[in-house]
């Protein structure tokens, strides 16, 4: 037998240190290839490190809570045989930049578990955890077909030897004749009506998180499946963050929370951004009734079948347009030049139990609205779910935050370091408006916007503004 001293790796973000949140192995159990066997919590993530070797544990080096530099030995394995030297891993052996041309696909593509493809296809042990899980993890296809292609997730490969069965298909409500619906969720018998539940796992999870027995709520879906919305309705709480109950005073005075993590990259974060670029912000106040009426016309379309579809849809898709009319925007400011993007890395800001995190949607500007949304749906469940990769976040070219969702009005946001624009969307509501001189209720909502003044002059973060607004005033204009 030889034993390995397991190094944390470097887990291709640029990052020195970890935290230890929890192992899932004690000394004595066996470890298998490609096990996940420690969470880690990095400035930007959790990550789960699966191991690439086999044997039994030998020893714990790392107590749970510690912070650790990379390189620092975190467990010992004692393996059955083999060179250790030839398979142990190398702290420097990082994943490529998420945004090298080499690399950029394989970031656009990076999945809930995984975010480093394995070295070959044979097998072999690689870093970040990930191990030599054969077929690499393949993303849903770009070209979505009417009623079926937007539940064609990402896929992961499972960690055992054994693949999943196949998914029967299901025939869906107002699909073309012959086109596949996209298999439903393992179904439990309703105690109250005999009817099957069915249920996507983000589903699941999102009402298992929330309290919710799905056998009470009232589907409202097409193929009479639960949607996130039911839940919601059904929950005690309005949202994941937002809890109407209201908790008796603690007895401690007072609470001491570590700065680490998450907490601590966002201080930082946020210090430079705001001393450093020189921000003003703009403001325009919108009339959304045609767009509140395109998403309830695309909510009962059946390509948009399963997807949740809402108005930070449009407002993502009337920013894409916005950029190509005004490029200077989706820039980036550095001491010799100014480099402006010809593509948007569509960041979306997105509050989760452990702060504040910006996910962007890869190469948004190339996707359908189908896509677009299917992308923005799937960015949110894993940020919520606490499993957004650190690839996922990189390489940003412009953000939106949905600060409506809290029921705020506008704000004057802070840019994500790198940017020099970004967009707050403010509530939704009704208020009078004047229409060909007349008081009618409409659908009004707060456009805001931050910039960098060293790169966007105020006639430009205007112009850029106005043709947000305009979008959301005719969506129409998304036709063009």
């Amino acid at each position: 037998m030889s034993e390995i001293r397991f190094p944390l790796p470097d887990v291709g973000e640029g990052l020195t240190e970890a935290e230890i949140v929890q192992w899932r192995v004690a000394p004595g159990d066996r470890i298998a290839l490609d096990q996940v066997f420690v969470e880690i919590e990095t400035a930007k993530s959790l990550v789960e490190l699966p191991s690439a070797f086999e044997g039994v544990v030998s020893e714990l080096l790392v107590d749970e809570g510690r912070t650790v530099d990379v390189g620092t030995p975190i467990l010992v394995i004692q393996t059955d045989g083999g060179s250790a030297d030839a398979a142990a891993p190398s702290s420097s052996a990082a994943v490529p930049p998420a945004d090298t041309p080499a690399t950029a696909e394989a970031a656009a593509g990076a999945t809930v578990a995984s975010h480093a493809a394995a070295p070959s296809e044979g097998g072999g042990a690689v870093l970040v955890g990930h191990g030599s899980s054969g077929p690499a993890a393949t993303r849903r296809k770009r070209h979505p077909s009417p009623g079926g292609a937007h539940e064609n997730l990402a896929t992961v490969p499972a960690p055992t030897a054994t693949p999943p069965a196949a998914p029967v298909p299901r025939p869906q409500a107002g699909a073309p004749a012959g086109a596949a619906a996209a298999p439903a969720a393992p179904t439990a018998p309703r105690p109250d009506s005999g009817v099957p539940v069915i249920a996507k796992p983000p589903i699941r999870k999102l009402a298992k998180d929330l309290g919710v027995d799905l056998s009470r709520v009232a589907p409202t879906g097409p193929i009479g499946d639960i949607t996130r919305d039911d839940v919601i309705r059904s929950a005690s709480q309005v949202s994941v963050f937002r809890n109407i109950q209201t908790p008796e005073w603690p007895t401690d005075r007072e609470d001491r929370i570590p700065v680490k993590g998450v907490r601590k990259a966002i201080a930082n974060a946020m210090v430079q951004s705001a001393y450093s670029a020189p921000h003003v912000s703009v403001f325009v106040d919108v009339d959304a009734t045609r767009t509140m009426e395109y998403v309830k016309r695309l909510k009962a379309s059946p390509d948009y079948a399963g997807v949740r579809v809402s108005p930070l849809l449009i407002m993502a898709k009337a920013m894409i347009w916005a950029v190509r009319r005004n490029p200077s925007v989706n820039a980036q400011w550095t001491d010799e030049e100014i480099i402006v993007k010809h593509y948007v890395n569509l960041g979306v800001a997105a509050a989760t139990p452990r702060g504040l995190i910006v996910p962007n949607v890869k190469e948004a500007q190339a996707m359908t609205m189908v896509e677009l949304a299917t992308a923005l749906e799937q960015l949110t469940l894993t940020a919520r779910e606490g499993k957004t990769q650190p690839a996922e976040m990189q390489g940003g070219t412009i953000t939106i935050t949905n600060i409506g969702v809290f029921g705020m009005d506008t704000g004057t946001p802070i840019l994500n370091p790198g940017e020099v624009a970004i967009v707050a969307l403010g509530t939704i509501k009704q208020k009078p408006w004047v229409v060909d001189g007349e008081v009618r209720p409409r659908f009004v909502t707060t456009v805001g916007a931050s910039f960098d003044h060293r790169v966007v002059d105020g006639d430009v973060a205007s112009r850029f503004l106005a043709d947000v607004a305009s979008i959301i005033e005719e969506p129409a204009l998304l036709l063009e």
